[in-house]
């Protein structure tokens, strides 16, 4: 399991007794913090911060630890911040400022000064918080009582954040083909992904995986095919179709075995060697926690991945959608989300199809694809675009909605969903913030959520909800 280091801060000039109270009251907050994370994280102790060279040296284990995706920071006592200038320097992994105490209530008839020498931490957060912000490290501050349960809960939440920022520096996109031609918004600079994410994209062709399709033997698809109809209802007569998106998820999975891969791309424009889209293939994998982007949209496929990641252990759905056409009944305006086949299964509200259609792009076979009706309540829809000179995340709240009325003739899987605070504003203000149309929906992250990500990985971000008015339009226009 993922683990956080805790990392406590003090001085020697309080001698050695305070220094082992210090310790021991570190011990007892790990330990607890341990039993209500159980299933999250783990977190363990690293020596009390007396001198720069401890420092140096914990924050050296944080670095080295490959298990370890984050650090948990706390001044026990005041300690003077120029210790723990060089060890910051040393750390690149997500931080959590702890501004809490030992204690929850003062011993009003008992406090002396050796109480408060010992429980100083609104004295040395203080001197550290201004470290943090003089070297200008991205962090996030927790504050309340570490037993109080919305201060557990952030704890919670940051490691979260911190595991999907952990997959972040590890991910690694296969692009199948290039981006759609002459599509803006899902192209950009590669290589900055790579240097401010961790995001590797690399590039193969498409008929690398036809290769492996091909080669698939009957047991393989046969086994991929009951997994198909265990999950699935099988509504076609047209099986070999079937039995094709089986053998190209049987192919990407040895393929993202070989290579290390955690997310992929592909492109109805390049699809040589291949006899259909893969649609089943890319919604099952998605379900599984496999990142996606259509059209070659390297961005939003290795977002939706660390989403995914972000978004384990709870309940709801999390994935790629795209968006597609409105209903703009006045007052009652709803959006229609889908894509041409790609829309994970994770979202579906009944038992998906597996069914049959044409295709009427990419010049190929009819591919096998799941239909279903998608989940229902709030979430968020967040997507990820580069503007050039640095990145923009844009998070909109939106409230997920079963559709008004059957769509028999739409052989996709749909999503319908209310934009927040109200139809014009939400989308004017996704428009004026260069909103793309790929993005991920999630119903298990929320709003905050996709804050601590921003502010620990340094990035611009939009937000768009009930409290998004529309003179908050033009704001987003002068960003």
């Amino acid at each position: 399991m993922e683990k956080l280091y805790f990392i406590p801060g003090s001085q020697d000039l309080y001698g050695k007794e305070c220094l082992r109270q210090v310790a021991e009251d570190c011990r007892e907050m790990v330990d607890f913090l341990n039993e209500k994370l159980e299933g999250t994280i783990r977190i363990e102790l690293l020596p009390t911060v007396e001198t720069s060279e401890i420092c140096v040296r914990d924050m050296r284990t944080v670095m080295c630890d490959d298990d370890c995706v984050g650090v948990i920071t706390w001044m026990h006592t005041f300690s003077p911040a120029k210790m723990w200038i060089k060890g910051l320097q040393e750390l690149r992994k997500p931080l959590l400022h702890l501004h809490t105490q030992a204690n929850e209530k003062l011993p009003y008839d008992e406090i002396d000064m050796d109480f408060m020498n010992l429980n100083q931490a609104a004295h040395g957060d203080r001197e550290y918080g201004f470290i943090l912000a003089k070297l200008g490290i991205p962090h996030e501050v927790v504050a309340g009582f570490y037993r109080h349960e919305h201060v557990i809960a952030k704890i919670r939440q940051f490691a979260q954040v911190a595991k999907a920022i952990g997959l972040s520096k590890n991910t690694r996109v296969a692009t199948f083909g290039n981006n759609m031609r002459d599509v803006a918004v899902t192209d950009g600079n590669r290589l900055e992904c790579e240097i401010k994410y961790g995001w590797e994209v690399k590039y193969w062709g498409i008929g690398e995986i036809a290769v492996l399709a091909d080669a698939a033997t009957d047991e393989e698809v046969d086994a991929k095919m009951a997994e198909y109809l265990d999950k699935y209802t099988m509504a076609t007569d047209n099986v070999e179709s079937v039995r094709e998106q089986a053998r190209y998820e049987v192919a990407l999975e040895k393929f993202i075995a070989k290579n290390k891969v955690t997310a992929f791309t592909d492109n109805f424009q390049d699809l040589h060697g291949m006899k259909q889209l893969p649609g089943i293939a890319a919604q099952n994998l998605m379900a599984k926690g496999v990142g996606f982007g259509p059209e070659g949209d390297y961005k939003i496929s290795a977002l939706s991945s660390v989403l995914m990641k972000m978004a384990e252990g709870r309940e709801g759905a999390t994935g790629f959608i795209e968006d597609y056409t409105y209903d703009l009944t006045p007052g009652q305006e709803l959006e229609l989300a889908s894509h041409m086949l790609e829309v994970p299964a994770s979202f579906a509200a009944n038992r998906p199809e597996i069914q049959v259609h044409h295709l009427g792009i990419g010049g190929k076979a009819d591919p096998a694809r799941l239909v279903f009706d998608g989940v229902t309540g709030d979430g968020i829809q967040v997507t990820l675009i580069d503007l050039g000179d640095h990145f923009r995340i844009v998070c909109a709240d939106i409230e997920l909605v079963k559709q008004p009325r059957p769509m028999p003739k739409l052989p996709v899987a749909r999503i319908m969903y209310r934009h927040k605070p109200n139809f014009e504003i939400g989308t004017a203000a996704w428009c004026y913030a260069g909103g793309a149309h790929h993005s991920v929906v999630s119903t298990a992250l929320t709003r905050s959520d996709i804050a601590m990500f921003a502010r620990l990985t340094g990035t611009e971000l939009i937000t768009i909800g009930d409290d998004t008015t529309e003179a908050d339009l033009q704001k987003f226009f002068m960003k």
